[in-house]
């Protein structure tokens, strides 16, 4: 048997408090990708899993989805949370969201709410999306001139926009919001409800009764939005089951927020940080499309999923046996060097920009489109409206191995 590739600095992928310092987890990851781009990972905490770095090998793991299955293992999680939820689903009450399902399961699903993410229903919702960009570009300008852009801003207009979209009342905003960072801080000690596997299972149970409450309401009296569409969806003539449903509102809810206000949060301090791409923005707001995406490519609000193989196969020539998973690194293929000139360069107006922060293949995230017109829309509203801007105090970024980004953001400004 070919002996295993092991190179201690895939370990860092493993560890929530890596991903607070990126300047060493960028460090780690150019390692990797040029000496060990396969990597067996066996920490302590974890079950073991081949890290994959580059680029190319995610995508072509990521286009393999019958080889590579989603199910059972799509994230990486602490060996006993991972038991516990693989145990309550095959007992039929755990949440099972679209990132857990494989087809033909999951393009079903996916069906539920594709129609809410498609070109028309995005210009649709433009209206709305702007004028929630300007109200936040106007309150930063009331809480002025310093404020903590993430936790004032950042967080609060995709929350908006994601529950608006849902139909929820504005009063239930504040609780989701409290779910969505316990849920996905699960690993950072400011957000997480508890230490352990319990808390995390309180999370969930708290999710699960909120919109199990939604569901009957929606059902008996139908609304015109996105929870409607979801209670009254059926699929080969028959209802989701209420662990179905609940499991889609979770991830349209959570993870429609999270990641976009991570991007908006980073994307914020790329361009603090790099005042002349900021001035060649407000030079050529033209650029706003491409800055975006190279906002999105630089944070990447997904850090990873993971893949499990049914066959024994190989990537890049490493052996990968049945049965064995494989974490894709989003965070180090959209540094790769093979694709990105200068990858650690903060560009505006990038072009091409193949980021993967999105995924790739039949799993390419459903609500991408609404995540950049958001971002697009708020930076539409304020980039012209800087007159100057720095950093207040030390950015703070949150401890995770899934979701996550900065958690606060001191800025110092001036806005027209």
């Amino acid at each position: 048997m070919t002996a295993r590739i092991i190179d201690d600095a895939a370990q860092v992928l493993a560890k929530p408090q890596a991903y607070t310092d990126e300047k060493r987890l960028h460090e780690a990851l150019a390692h990797l990708r040029a000496h060990a781009p396969v990597s067996w990972v066996d920490v302590e905490g974890y079950k073991p899993f081949w890290a994959v770095t580059k680029h190319a090998d995610v995508m072509d793991i990521e286009r393999q989805n019958d080889l590579f299955t989603n199910d059972p293992r799509p994230l990486l999680m602490v060996s006993d949370g991972e038991d516990v939820l693989r145990a309550q689903m095959e007992a039929g009450i755990g949440l099972r969201t679209l990132i857990h399902m494989d087809d033909p399961h999951h393009r079903d699903m996916r069906k539920v709410g594709a129609d809410w993410f498609r070109p028309k229903a995005m210009r649709d919702l433009k209206i709305r999306v702007d004028e929630l960009a300007r109200i936040y570009v106007d309150k930063m300008v009331e809480k002025g001139p310093e404020c903590d852009f993430v936790q004032e801003v950042a967080v609060n207009y995709p929350l908006y926009v994601i529950l608006s979209l849902l139909g929820l009342p504005e009063s239930d905003f504040p609780r989701m919001l409290k779910l969505t960072q316990e849920m996905f801080g699960g690993d950072d000690t400011e957000f997480q409800r508890g230490g352990d596997v319990e808390d995390m299972l309180a999370v969930l149970l708290d999710f699960f009764n909120y919109f199990a409450a939604l569901t009957a309401s929606r059902r008996e009296h139908p609304t015109e939005d996105l929870a409607s569409a979801i209670a009254n969806a059926k699929i080969d003539g028959e209802p989701l089951s209420d662990m179905d449903t609940a499991s889609y509102y979770v991830i349209v809810a959570s993870a429609g927020h999270d990641t976009t206000s991570a991007g908006i949060a980073g994307g914020m301090l790329a361009l603090v940080e790099n005042p002349g791409e900021l001035a060649r923005l407000q030079k050529d707001l033209g650029l706003m499309g491409t800055a975006v995406e190279e906002m999105i490519r630089c944070v990447v609000p997904v850090k990873e999923f993971m893949r499990t193989a049914q066959a024994d196969t190989e990537v890049r020539g490493v052996p990968i046996a049945k049965g064995e998973s494989v974490l894709l690194s989003y965070v180090s293929a959209n540094r790769d060097e093979e694709v990105f000139s200068d990858p650690l360069r903060f560009d505006v107006g990038r072009d091409p920009n193949k980021h993967l922060s999105f995924g790739y293949g039949v799993h390419f995230c459903l609500g991408a489109a609404l995540a950049r017109m958001e971002m697009n829309s708020f930076f539409s509203e304020l980039v012209p409206r800087i007159k100057s801007i720095e950093l207040a105090g030390e950015p703070e970024l949150m401890a995770t191995t899934f979701v996550g980004g900065l958690k606060h953001l001191p800025i110092r400004y001036s806005l027209k």
